[in-house]
């Protein structure tokens, strides 16, 4: 399982690593995080999200309340918009040229739900989804968000 919210909420077992947050947020912005298979890469970065997350504000105490970070929160939690993007989800069949148009549209749909799930935040009102190529999206879209930091 590698939903951090679904495994706390649903009471399986997890094993607090949290306490190496504030290791992170001390070593820098670029972090690579490089495991072998089946190593828990994406269980991090769901607690990560989920941590850093304004929009998770609300379930930082029952997700977090019981974990080392949770009694001790740097002042980094919940404190950025993060838009998730889960590259196993495009298809990587056809030539290139269909690779490319798969790897838009996910990246197009991510951003779609990103300004979805943001609606109250005055970036989602000038977000604009470029329909034929995914990298257009950051002038509409983080531009905005940026200037209501």
């Amino acid at each position: 399982m590698s939903d951090f919210a679904t495994l706390i909420q649903e009471g399986y077992f997890y094993q607090d690593r949290t306490d190496r947050i504030p290791q992170s947020e001390e070593a820098g912005w670029q972090l690579i995080f490089i495991r072998p298979r089946r190593f828990g890469k994406s269980l991090l970065l769901s607690v990560l999200e989920h941590y850093y997350d304004v929009n998770r504000t609300g379930q930082f105490e029952a997700l977090f309340g019981h974990l080392a970070i949770g009694r001790n929160p740097t002042p980094l939690h919940n404190q950025y918009f993060v838009m998730k993007w889960d590259f196993s989800l495009v298809k990587a069949q056809g030539d290139v040229k269909d690779i490319e148009a798969a790897l838009h549209q996910h990246l197009n749909d991510c951003i779609q739900e990103f300004a979805q799930t943001r609606a109250n935040t005055p970036s989602a009102c000038s977000t604009r989804i470029w329909p034929w190529i995914a990298a257009n999206w950051s002038t509409s879209l983080i531009c905005p968000t940026a200037r209501t930091c």
